[in-house]
C-alpha cells in the first residue's frame, strides 16, 4: 500500500495545495523569467518556504516543491555549475520539508504529517515556449525520458514523499517519465496529472480516457488526473478516468479565469472551490486542490468543505 492509499484509507479526501507563482506575485516577487517560480528558489528561499507554511496552515494535505520549471540544464544557463543547478533541485524539497517542520511545531499534532511532493514539470516548462500546453516538442521519447531521468534522479535524493507528475500536456511525456522512473529504479509513489483543452481530451489531443488506460496498467501511477484546467471540465474529465481506473483521481484546476496572452493579463471570475469540491468528490476524485490562480483561500474552502463533510 503506497502513502496515498494509506491516507485515503483514513480520510476521505486528500487536500492539495494551490498555485505556486501566484503567490509569489502576490507577495511582490516577479516571476517573469524563463525559470518562473524556480528563480524564487536562489533569490527569496524564505519566501519559498513562506508559502508552503501557508497553504499548510489553510489545510492543504500536500505541499508541492517550487521545481516544476526547474532543470539542471535552466540554472546552468543562468551561471550556476552543474554541482550548484543539481543543489537547487534538492533545496526545492527541502523548502517544503522545512515548512512542514515549522507547521508541525506550530500545532503540536499527532496528527498524520502533511506530505511533500517533487514538483515534476513537462519538458515544455523547460523551454518555457508554451509548448507545455501543446505537447508539440520536437523530441522522441528516448530524448523525453534522458530529460526526466536526470531530474528524477535529483529529486528523489531529496526524499519527497511523493512525485507530482504535473501538466503533462501529451502521453508520450507520461511513458517517457515511466521509463524513466523504472530505469532509476525509482519507489516513489507518483501522481500523473494531464492538463485538458476540453472536457474529454488533454492538451495535445489525446483523448484523456486513453491516458488513464495506459497509466491504470502502471504501478508506479499512485493517482491519475488533471490539472491546469478550466474547471468547467472537470466533473466530466472525473466520470471518464474513473471509467478506465479504480485508482485515486487527482484533480486541481485553475480558478476558473482566463488568460488573456496579448496582454499578459487574467479576466473573470474565480469559482467558488468549497462548492466545486462537493461535485468532485461526488463524481469521484479523492485527491482535490488548485491550480493557477487560486490561493490559500481556496484550499481553506476545499479544507472546510472536506472537514464539515466528515
Amino acid at each position: 500500500m503506497n502513502v496515498i492509499e494509506e491516507r485515503l484509507a483514513a480520510q476521505d479526501l486528500i487536500v492539495l495545495d494551490g498555485a505556486f507563482a501566484t503567490e509569489l506575485e502576490a507577495r511582490g516577487f516577479s516571476v517573469n523569467d524563463a525559470l518562473w517560480s524556480a528563480k524564487a528558489l536562489f533569490e527569496r528561499p524564505d519566501l519559498v518556504r513562506d508559502v508552503h507554511l501557508d497553504y499548510l496552515r489553510a489545510g492543504a494535505d500536500v505541499v508541492t516543491s517550487a521545481s516544476y520549471q526547474a532543470t539542471v540544464e535552466g540554472f546552468m544557463k543562468r551561471g550556476f555549475s552543474e554541482a550548484e543547478a543539481a543543489a537547487l533541485l534538492q533545496k526545492s524539497v527541502h523548502l517544503a520539508q522545512e515548512a512542514r517542520d515549522l507547521y508541525l511545531a506550530e500545532r503540536g499534532t499527532h496528527d498524520p504529517a502533511p506530505l511533500v511532493a517533487a514538483s515534476v514539470g513537462p519538458y515544455g516548462a523547460y523551454l518555457a515556449d508554451g509548448s507545455e500546453y501543446r505537447g508539440d516538442y520536437d523530441v522522441d521519447e528516448d530524448a523525453l525520458t534522458e530529460f526526466h531521468a536526470g531530474r528524477l534522479r535529483l529529486l528523489t535524493a531529496a526524499q519527497p514523499d511523493l512525485l507530482a507528475c504535473e501538466t503533462l500536456p501529451c502521453l508520450n511525456e507520461a511513458r517517457a517519465i515511466v521509463r524513466a522512473l523504472r530505469a532509476e529504479k525509482i519507489r516513489i509513489p507518483a501522481w500523473f496529472s494531464f492538463s485538458c483543452r476540453d472536457a474529454a481530451h488533454i492538451s495535445d489531443g489525446t483523448e484523456i480516457a486513453e491516458c488513464a488506460r495506459f497509466l491504470d496498467g502502471v504501478p508506479e501511477a499512485a493517482a491519475i488526473g488533471l490539472n491546469c484546467t478550466a474547471p468547467q471540465y472537470v466533473e466530466e474529465l472525473i466520470r471518464t478516468i474513473r471509467q478506465e481506473t479504480a485508482k485515486p483521481i487527482i484533480v486541481y484546476p485553475n480558478s476558473g479565469e482566463s488568460y488573456d496572452a496579448s496582454d499578459k493579463t487574467w479576466h473573470g471570475a474565480a469559482e467558488d472551490f468549497g462548492a466545486l469540491a462537493c461535485r468532485w468528490r461526488s463524481a469521484g476524485a479523492r485527491l482535490i486542490g488548485g491550480c493557477c490562480r487560486t490561493s490559500p483561500r481556496e484550499i481553506v474552502e476545499i479544507s472546510t468543505w472536506a472537514k464539515n463533510a466528515e
